[in-house]
């Protein structure tokens, strides 16, 4: 199936024009917030204070694009003895975990979005181990540009499904307006303030979807490893093509 979904007029024209003038007017507002939360971040935890990560895009020629993404880094480095991350938990740090409450950790996106790998609003960026778990139908939330923040982060954010999360998405692409983004915009202040949904209840970060499948019996032990494999092998071939 080749993923492909026509849009409207705003979506298409528009909606482009508004991101640039939102991310240009935040930066410059707000460039004052960037310089405290890079220096807190570096006395706190050190350099690197981005830390990048690839993300599906927006689908192009019937296919995923993989961006970077850039967030201000809430985790250390720690390893095990193998040279393998530890859990979420223990690399979160006290700091790191009031960036992501407040969302501040956020806010270097809104450079992905002057550069034009990102909207305002519109599905979230998941993690390419996520995206290769997802149906066919799923991964057409990726036919719209991913978002700072969306429709699933309004209705729940953490605290929801998975499978919710992605019908949100789905709801959101059936019809991007302008007065749809702006109601969302307005939600997320309210979430933001309230800090709803920043974990599902039970973990430091979100579960990923492969996990959560796994966890539910829906995928099988095979199934999950071929997938994560796959996952590895396109961000491989991402940062192949990536200039350093």
């Amino acid at each position: 199936m080749k993923l492909e979904r026509r849009q409207g007029f705003y979506e298409k024209y528009i909606k482009r024009v508004l991101d640039i003038l939102c991310s240009i007017l935040f930066l410059i507002g707000f460039s004052w917030l960037y310089l405290i939360l890079a220096i807190l971040v570096k006395i706190k935890m050190g350099s690197p204070v981005i830390f990048k990560q690839p993300r599906p895009g927006i689908v192009k020629n019937g296919k995923e694009t993989i961006f970077d993404m850039f967030k201000f880094r809430s985790m250390t480095d720690e390893r095990t003895e193998n040279g393998e991350f530890l859990p979420d938990h223990q690399r979160l740090s006290s700091f790191g975990a009031k960036l992501r409450s407040t969302s501040l950790d956020e806010l270097p996106e809104v450079f992905s979005i002057l550069k034009g790998d990102m909207s305002v609003v519109g599905p979230r960026p998941q993690l390419v181990r996520d995206m290769v778990f997802m149906t066919e139908r799923q991964r057409m939330r990726h036919t719209a540009k991913p978002g700072l923040t969306g429709l699933a982060q309004v209705k729940g954010r953490n605290a929801i499904t998975w499978e919710e999360k992605l019908e949100w998405d789905l709801k959101y692409i059936e019809k991007v307006s302008f007065f749809g983004d702006v109601e969302i915009l307005f939600a997320t202040v309210k979430a933001v303030l309230k800090k709803d949904g920043i974990t599902d209840g039970e973990n430091a970060t979100a579960i990923d979807y492969g996990d959560a499948l796994l966890k539910a019996g829906k995928v099988s032990k095979p199934q999950y490893d071929a997938l994560q494999v796959y996952a590895k092998r396109i961000i491989a071939e991402h940062e192949k093509g990536s200039p350093n």
